[in-house]
């Protein structure tokens, strides 16, 4: 029996090496745990919830919508209330924090509301989607739509901004953040129908943000995909 003393190794044991091996085995086909996704929802008070009950605003209909899906991810509400493609520019750098993976940028809308000039707010945006590119953070741009108030011109000006800049920084791109509430009422006219808006004329009640959320949502798993790759 010399010579099979002289193959098993004291330090291992007779069983050492096999039980190695399996161990590696088991460890290679163990499935990867996916880390979870971390979402920034970088807008004004239609990202912020204005106006509704807790758990009822965008991100927590979206982060309940998404987590239904199966989704490992993380929203964090970065809505300010009255806030301009300006006030979202001057906090990107602190909304982008070391644990953001993805951003959606959902602003313009108070913009529109002020008349401010398109080219001021394409800048901004611009600072915004570059802030984000030198993070390394994904986007998702989601767009508004300019009523013909300061004329077509404006208007023209104010609707390609959103796009060519999604483009211009390879981000992802939804046309309409209000489009899913919007339509032409009993009268004819082009506005938000009055069934998903508050009393305010202006912000969608619960029910609107749940038909938002059916509609953005697809784009926010692109996101979601894009963001979480390593």
């Amino acid at each position: 029996m010399a010579w099979l003393r002289r193959k098993v190794s004291p330090r291992y044991g007779a069983m050492g090496g096999i039980g190695k091996a399996i161990a590696v085995w088991l460890a290679l086909a163990a499935p990867v745990q996916a880390q979870e996704v971390v979402i920034a929802a970088l807008g004004d008070s239609l990202t912020a919830g204005y106006g509704l009950p807790r758990g009822q605003g965008l991100v927590p209909q979206l982060q309940d919508w998404l987590d239904g899906r199966g989704h490992d991810v993380r929203l964090i509400n970065a809505g300010v209330s009255g806030d301009t493609t300006a006030g979202g520019l001057a906090r990107v750098d602190w909304t982008l924090g070391d644990d953001v993976d993805g951003m959606i940028v959902a602003l313009g809308g108070n913009d529109l509301l002020r008349g401010i000039d398109p080219g001021v707010s394409r800048a901004n945006l611009d600072g915004i989607l570059s802030a984000a590119d030198a993070a390394g953070v994904e986007v998702l741009v989601i767009g508004m739509r300019a009523f013909n108030n300061f004329g077509e011109e404006y208007q023209a000006a104010y609707d390609a901004m959103y796009p060519e800049l999604a483009e211009a920084h390879g981000a992802l791109f939804h046309e309409d953040f209000l489009g899913a509430i919007s339509g032409m009422d009993t009268s004819g006219q082009e506005g938000f129908l009055p069934r998903y808006i508050q009393a305010d004329g202006l912000h969608p009640n619960a029910v609107g943000v749940a038909r938002i959320v059916e509609d953005i949502g697809p784009a926010v798993e692109a996101l979601i995909q894009r963001a979480g790759q390593p």
